[in-house]
Order: structure tokens, then sequence, then C-alpha cells
């Protein structure tokens, strides 16, 4: 078990009472829905499950998407792929991607595009840090995937993925029905991020966690994403789904050792595998044998090819 962090002051919360929990709900019912966790470029993925089809059908496809079609051409002409000459065909980028990558970009990118529609601003505030979340947030949703594959978990969607992208999902909507509340914690230096949730649920009543998986709950996402959502920081009480909350909460963790935060608030650097002593995983690789050695390489490995996987998303 992790320790326990003692409380926050009461002098770094501005009141005293959070909201009771029919006004958390009421601002977060009014949040806009996102068509996209619904929708995922479903002709896209139809054409990646069929085994008939060609590259030349799924470029097809994503040229109908101008935001898709850069994020795709950005990708493969970054250093990750190596490629001497600048590629600027859609097919040829399929051909050096693979469905893999494809299938990644098609499942973050309209989920990033509408979710910066949901960012209101007072006038005079500086804009949020909204690259940075979502660097985070594509960061971990890599790493969750390439966890979960060490462990020998099948996944046969993207149901892993997607739990790693919408992570902190929860932050998006906190931005939109607590701006004040979002800021204050911005402010405020905090160690980790289980007291940032601390911090969170003393001013508001209910940490991001919760507000996310509420706001996933309306979407009707599968229970793996939801759960995953509600108990990436704490996965040893969930009471089902744990592997996948435990990759994510491994992942936050490899992804901000990286030097990419969580987004909008201040943390103290994440020290390089202090990930191996969280519950996550502990469910994952429990705390001895070959399988910890095993995933601890696999983890550094991953943690070194991160920046060039993420170069040329954002």
């Amino acid at each position: 078990m992790q320790a326990t962090l003692p409380p926050i002051p009461l002098t770094a919360v501005s009141k005293l009472a959070p909201y009771r929990d029919d006004e958390i709900k009421r601002r977060l019912d009014a949040c806009p829905k996102l068509a996209s966790l619904q929708t995922i470029n479903r002709a896209l993925r139809e054409l990646m499950n069929s085994e008939q089809s060609q590259n030349s059908q799924i470029a097809e496809v994503i040229r109908r998407d101008p935001s898709l079609c850069a994020r795709l051409l950005r990708m493969v002409n970054s250093v990750y792929f190596g490629n001497s000459n600048r590629i600027s065909n859609i097919e040829e980028a399929v051909f050096f991607l693979g469905l893999r990558q494809i299938r990644e970009l098609s499942t973050a990118t309209p989920v990033i595009e509408e979710m910066q529609t949901m960012q209101p601003a007072k006038p005079g505030q500086s804009p949020l840090p909204w690259t940075e979340l979502w660097r985070h947030s594509i960061g971990t949703a890599a790493l969750t995937r390439e966890i979960l594959v060490s462990t020998g978990l099948t996944v046969d969607d993207d149901t892993d993925y997607l739990a790693g992208l919408l992570h902190n999902v929860g932050k998006v909507v906190m931005a939109y029905a607590f701006p004040d509340e979002l800021r204050q914690i911005m402010v405020t230096p905090l160690r980790d991020p289980t007291e940032v949730c601390q911090m969170e649920r003393q001013l508001i009543g209910w940490d991001h966690a919760r507000m996310g998986a509420y706001y996933l709950g309306r979407h009707q996402l599968s229970d793996e994403i939801t759960f995953a959502v509600l108990y990436h920081n704490e996965p040893n009480v969930a009471p089902r789904h744990q592997m996948f909350a435990a990759a994510v909460q491994v992942a936050d963790y490899v992804v901000r050792h990286a030097g990419i935060s969580g987004g909008f608030e201040t943390v103290k650097p994440i020290a390089f595998d202090s990930w191996v002593l969280l519950d996550g995983w502990k469910i994952l690789y429990g705390e001895h044998g070959r399988e910890n050695s095993l995933a601890r390489a696999h983890v550094a490995n991953a943690l070194q090819r991160l920046p060039s996987m993420l170069q040329g998303l954002l």
C-alpha cells in the first residue's frame, strides 16, 4: 500500500465546504457531450478491421479528415520513423505507419479536436495549457497499451488505448464546470497525483477521476474504460477491471517522469522507477521475480522511445 499523505492545510483551500453532490452533477450534466466518443471514425475502423481492406481504401477515408491527415503526415515524417525523404502521399504514409498507429491516430484526433471546444475562459485570463494535457493523454494511452501487452492481457479493440487517452477527461470537464477551483489547483505546488486528487476533493467534493467517470457514464462507454478512469489513482480498490486501472496508473507516472506533466497542476518530478512502488505495478507484475524484472526493462525501453513516439502528433 502507498503511504497515506497528510491532509492539505485548510489555508490552501478557498472555502471550507465543498459542493453538494447534486450541484456537482448539475454542472457536469451541463457540459457538452462528445459525439466523437460514440462515433470515433466508424468508417475507418470498419475498414481496418476488415481483412479485405487495402491501403488505398484506408487512405481515401483518411483524406476526408484534414486534421487526421495533418497529424498522420507529421508523424510519419518525424524522426521516429527515420525516413530520409519527406512523405506527402497519404497511401504511402499508411504503409509506413501500419494499422496500429493509424487506429491510435484515428482514435485520438476526433476526441482532442472536440475537447478543444470545451475551453471557456474569462476575459483577461491566460489560456490553459491544453497542449501539455493532450501530450500527456496520448503518451499515457500509448504506454497503457504497451504495459497491458507486456502482461499478456489480450485486448481486441481500442479499450486499452481509450482508457489511457481519457484518464484525465475529468480535468477537461473541471475546466468547464469548475474553472475557478481548477485555476487555484494550478497555482498550488503539490507533491504527487494523490495530493492533486486530495485538493480537488477538498475544493469541490469530487476529484477529477470521479468527475471523468461520471461524465463518461453519460456517453455509455464500456465498463473497462469507465472503471479505469475512476480508479486510475487507486486501482487497488477497483471492484472490477483492475488491470486497466493499474496500467493507466503506471503509464501516468512513467509519462510524468518523462517530463510530460498531467497538464494543469504543479507536481514535483516523478523519480525514475518510482512506479514499481505503486499498487498498480504490484497488481500487474507482483513485487518480485523474473516477470517483475522483465517488466521494468520493458517500461524503461518504452520510456526511451516515448518522446519520439509523440513527435509530430500535436
